[in-house]
């Protein structure tokens, strides 16, 4: 009877496992429908997002012509007064990617001068990192009273200054004495021909209806609707936060940190999307203040990539020399305090950072003279 009884508890148990053979086969076949189904959309979105980057290019390139006489009105005029301008536009657009593009398509239009573009495209990586302060500073006010978002903001500008300010100078100097100039990328003419055989009816349709600064001002915000459509084609990270812990728990060694600043900016094309998810990262324990020095230097230098590739499509050897110039003397500053003055520069940043986050008025001041500072270069 007991031996009867196991039997039939066997076959019924087979019987179990097979019925969920189907089942578990059809779960795993429908989970990758949604991964395919869900690649295939994210592709869509880049393409779009390509498009409108190469439309917002042409139609800015196009319309630079009519700038001319409105940044003059804002006293926009050399080197200094081009750095607040780019500063400002970054602050007011919560990122720097898209100043960076305006920069080089208002050079290869005639509006700026190389020397002009390059302090520009400078000025947006400094107000790039202000959103990673303004994320933190907002969930500050909704109740998360530590201060690590705080100091993830102010750490992230911190580095910024203290690297783009001597690569800003000895990019000028570069510039003028033409030590990159042997240098040379001549955009293939395929490249060009193919995008204004794609895509250039839509820069000619703005033009036909627009005046010039309206055909700029069109292209500055059909460049931020591309970015904006980048931004929802890539995974968003801060909802994978608890996947991302492990590796940044695994990368704790300065140099894998600067690879994955690299890294994560490559994928988001975005420094103020690669460097704000640090902020819900440091609010829970993920990362500690001193990682977040390597990894924004390695952020700052991987940023450039969309601003060279518009320099590229944009044809002009030119824009190419200025932003290949951003790139490597901001690499060679942050190379050299990375691997020869690290420690005295890492005490510095967290000091720094510890006083300006340690009273509401120390951070007052602090955000203030990020404030003034650029007025008082674009008003000189």
């Amino acid at each position: 009877m007991a031996a009867g009884a196991t039997e039939r508890e066997g076959e019924f148990g087979a019987e179990a496992a097979a019925a969920a053979l189907p089942a578990a086969v059809a779960k795993r076949r429908g989970a990758r429908a949604v991964r395919i189904a869900r690649g295939g959309a994210r592709a869509l979105l880049v393409a779009a997002g390509l498009a409108l980057f190469v439309i917002a290019l042409d139609a800015m390139k196009t319309g630079a012509a009519g700038a001319r006489p409105y940044l003059e009105r804002l006293d926009v005029g050399g080197p200094v007064n081009a750095l607040g301008f780019g500063w400002l536009f970054a602050y007011f657009v919560l990122s720097g990617s898209p100043v960076a593009a305006t920069s080089v398509s208002l050079l290869a239009g005639g509006a700026f001068s190389p020397e002009e573009s390059f302090a520009a495209i400078a000025g947006s990586r400094l107000g790039a990192s202000f959103i990673v302060l303004a994320v933190g500073f907002l969930l500050y006010l909704r109740g998360r009273r530590s201060p690590d978002g705080l100091a993830v903001g102010v750490i992230a500008l911190l580095v910024t200054y203290t690297t783009q300010g001597p690569a800003l100078l000895l990019g000028l100097l570069s510039l003028e004495r033409g030590w990159l100039d042997p240098i040379r990328f001549d955009t293939p003419a395929s490249v060009t021909s193919l995008a204004d055989a794609a895509l250039g009816w839509a820069a000619d349709a703005v033009a036909a209806r627009l005046p010039d600064l309206g055909v700029l001002v069109a292209g500055v915000l059909l460049l931020l609707a591309s970015f904006s459509v980048f931004d929802r084609a890539l995974p968003q990270l801060e909802a994978e936060a608890e996947g991302i812990r492990r590796v940044f728990r695994a990368l704790e060694r300065r140099p894998l940190m600067f690879i994955m600043g690299v890294l994560v900016t490559l994928t988001t094309m975005s420094v103020s999307l690669s460097v704000t998810v640090l902020v819900p990262l440091a609010l829970k324990g993920y990362i500690r203040r001193e990682h977040v020095i390597p990894y924004v230097m390695g952020a700052n230098i991987a940023t450039f990539i969309d601003t060279l590739v518009a320099a590229v499509l944009l044809g002009g050897d030119v824009a190419f020399i200025v932003v290949l110039n951003e790139m490597v003397w901001v690499a060679v500053v942050s190379l050299t305090l990375l691997l020869a003055a690290y420690g005295p520069y890492r005490t510095l940043i967290l000091g720094t950072a510890r006083w300006v986050t340690a009273r509401p008025s120390h951070l007052a001041a602090f955000l203030a003279a990020i404030v003034a500072v650029p007025l008082l270069f674009l008003a000189l």
